[in-house]
């Protein structure tokens, strides 16, 4: 088999194993990393690299490698664009936190959504009180949005922040 052939279908591969991997272990831990999550990444780099190339550390086969993925990731955004089946295959739906002040205590359970983390997305969006967020949804990608039922606050995105054991990364 031509060797660039092989490293294209072994990034395809690890593409899609990748896909699912995210899937199964759920969007919450993409939107906030932690130390452990970022040496996890960085470990799953440098694991999956041999899979994909194999014994071709050549220049042509990185580029070969990478090409490939950029092309399946472009590929597989327009077909999750036009298809229904396979956005909701692997894209999870937007969840309910908080309906006009009641909070939704199995979908925060399910998600792992702590107290702590549910109120830091209030107090950024401006609101103090549960009994103020008309809604509260957990987005597809991670975040929290939160619509007020007060007329003077503002509606605002909270996007979820770097785990605090990173410490301040602007410093």
């Amino acid at each position: 088999m031509n060797p660039y052939l092989d490293i294209t279908i072994r990034s395809v591969c690890v593409y899609f194993f990748m896909i699912i991997a995210l899937r199964v272990f759920g969007k919450k831990q993409l939107s906030q990393l932690n130390t452990a999550d970022v040496i996890l990444i960085l470990l799953i780099s440098n694991s999956v690299q041999n899979a994909m190339v194999g014994n071709n550390t050549s220049l042509y086969g990185g580029i070969v490698a990478a090409l490939a993925l950029f092309i399946i990731n472009f590929a597989f955004k327009k077909v999750m664009a036009k298809s229904d089946f396979i956005k909701k295959i692997v894209q999870n739906t937007p969840e309910i936190l908080i309906h006009n002040g009641k909070i939704e205590f199995d979908t925060i359970s399910k998600l792992g959504i702590s107290n702590d983390e549910l109120q830091e997305a209030m107090r950024e969006h401006g609101v103090e009180y549960y009994k103020d967020v008309k809604l509260a949804m957990f987005e597809i990608d991670g975040s929290i949005s939160i619509i007020s039922g007060a007329e003077n606050l503002r509606q605002t995105h909270h996007k979820r922040r770097i785990h605090k054991t990173l410490g301040n990364v602007n410093n």
